[in-house]
C-alpha cells in the first residue's frame, strides 16, 4: 500500500468518518459563488479563541463550530461565535458536520498532524496553526494526504502581511544588494504560563511547558521567523545548531525558557534566531542585512538603513528641493505602507484561496518546510550536536 493510501485509510478509521474513502473527489462550492465559508475552529484557548473575534469582522467567512475539551475554553469560544455555532466536545463530531466547509485547528502542537489528517480525510479544507505539525513523521504524512482542489494554509501569518511580501519584493530586486545574514530575535518577559484553575488542568492548559505536547519556544515563536528566512532566500537550511537550557524559570518546566539558533543556508547566508523570557528589549525582531542596506522588521513596520555614507537630505525628493527624508535613529528609513493586521490578511487570504482555487502564500510546502526546520533545531538542542538537513524531507 502507498503511504498516501495508508495515511488516508487510517485517518477516516480515526475520525469515524464512513462517507469518505481515499479516492474522494472534492467539489469546491464556493467558486463562483457569495456562500460564506462556514468554518469550525479545533481548539479554542487563547489563539483560536482570539481568531475566532478576528473572523466574526472579515466578511464571507463565517464560524459555525466550536470544540474543545476544556469546558470553559469551549464556552469561552462559543460567547465570541455566536448562537448560530454549535459547540462539540470531540473534533470529529465536527468534522461530520457536511455544512462545514473548513477548519482552524489551534490545538497543542503534538496534536496538529493527526487533526489536519482527519479533516483532510472528511474533505475539509484546513488553517492550520503553526508549527503545522510535530515530528518528521507527522509532517510529512500530511503532505501526502492533501488531495484535489482542498486548501490547506499553515498559520504563519507574516507570510500573508502585505507589508511583508513587499519586503522580499524589494530584497529580491536588490534593495538591500547581495543578503549576507539574518538576526532574528523575539524576546519577552515573563514565565510564559497560564493559570489553572484547577491542579489537574496543569498539563492541559500550561502544554507549551512540557515536552510531550510543546516544541517550546523554537515552535511557538522562532517558527515565524524561520518561516520568513526560507520564504526570502527560498530554500531550506542544510544544517542547523541550537542550544538553550531551563536556566532561570525553575518552575517544573520541561521545555527551555531560552533558546539561541544558527541556521546555515546552502546559499553561503547564516541566520541566528534568539528567543528569551527573560528580557524584552526591542522584542520582536527581524534584521536582513546586505552589502547595500538592512532591513529592519517588527510585528506590524519596517525600515531601510542604508549601508556607507548617507545624508538625510537629498537635492530631490519628491520634487521638493532639499527636503528631508524621514529618518528614525537606530533603524532609518521608515516604510510608508498601510495594511491590514497579518493575522485578519491571512484569514482573509484562506478565505479567497478557497473561493478562488488557488494556492495560498503559506502553503502546506512552506508550512512543512518550517516545521521541518524546527524539528532539526528541537533535535540539535536536545542531543548538542549539529544536524544536517535530510534529502528524503525535501518537498
Amino acid at each position: 500500500m502507498k503511504r498516501r493510501d495508508f495515511v488516508i485509510k487510517s485517518s477516516l478509521a480515526a475520525a469515524a468518518v464512513s462517507s469518505v474513502s481515499p479516492g474522494f473527489a472534492y467539489i469546491n462550492k464556493h467558486i463562483g459563488t457569495n456562500a460564506p465559508i462556514r468554518i469550525g475552529v479545533i481548539g479554542t484557548g487563547d489563539r483560536g479563541g482570539g481568531l475566532i473575534s478576528v473572523m466574526n469582522g472579515i466578511e464571507g467567512i463565517e464560524v459555525a463550530g466550536c470544540c474543545d475539551i476544556i469546558p470553559f475554553r469551549l464556552d469561552n469560544g462559543m460567547k465570541r461565535a455566536g448562537d448560530s455555532a454549535k459547540a462539540y466536545t470531540d473534533y470529529r463530531k465536527l468534522l461530520e458536520d457536511k455544512s462545514i466547509d473548513a477548519v482552524l485547528v489551534s490545538t497543542p502542537f503534538s496534536t496538529h498532524g493527526q487533526i489536519e489528517l482527519d479533516a483532510l480525510a472528511a474533505g475539509k479544507h484546513v488553517y492550520g496553526e503553526k508549527t503545522m505539525a510535530k515530528g518528521y513523521e507527522d509532517i510529512l504524512n500530511v503532505v501526502d494526504a492533501q488531495k484535489g482542489d482542498l486548501v490547506f494554509q499553515t498559520g504563519h501569518q507574516y507570510h500573508s502581511s502585505r507589508l511583508y511580501t513587499h519586503v522580499v519584493d524589494l530584497i529580491k530586486d536588490g534593495k538591500i544588494g547581495k543578503i549576507t545574514a539574518f538576526e532574528c530575535q523575539w524576546n519577552r518577559s515573563g514565565n510564559w504560563r497560564r493559570n489553572v484553575p484547577k491542579p489537574e488542568l496543569e498539563r492541559m492548559i500550561n502544554w507549551r511547558m512540557y515536552r510531550e505536547y510543546s516544541g517550546g519556544l523554537t515552535a511557538e515563536l522562532c517558527s515565524h521567523q524561520i518561516d520568513f528566512v526560507n520564504w526570502v532566500l527560498g530554500e531550506t537550511p542544510s544544517q542547523v545548531f541550537g542550544t538553550g537550557g531551563i536556566d532561570y524559570w525553575k518552575d517544573g518546566r520541561e521545555t527551555y525558557d531560552n533558546v539561541h539558533h544558527l541556521f546555515s543556508y546552502p546559499s553561503g547566508v547564516e541566520a541566528t534566531f534568539t528567543c528569551l523570557t527573560t528580557n524584552a528589549k526591542d522584542d520582536y525582531q527581524i534584521k536582513v542585512m546586505g552589502d547595500k542596506g538592512t532591513i529592519i522588521l517588527d510585528y506590524v513596520n519596517g525600515w531601510f538603513y542604508p549601508e556607507g555614507n548617507y545624508t538625510k537630505k537629498r537635492a530631490d525628493v519628491d520634487g521638493v528641493a532639499g527636503a528631508t527624508i524621514p529618518w528614525e535613529a537606530g533603524k532609518g528609513i521608515p516604510f510608508e505602507f498601510s495594511h491590514a493586521d497579518p493575522s485578519k490578511q491571512a484569514l482573509m487570504d484562506f478565505r479567497d484561496s478557497i473561493k478562488n482555487n488557488t494556492k495560498p502564500l503559506s502553503d502546506l510546502k512552506t508550512g512543512a518546510n518550517t516545521a521541518i526546520c524546527v524539528q532539526m533545531a528541537l533535535d540539535s538542542m536536545l542531543n548538542n550536536e549539529i544536524v544536517q538537513w535530510n534529502p528524503k524531507h525535501t518537498i
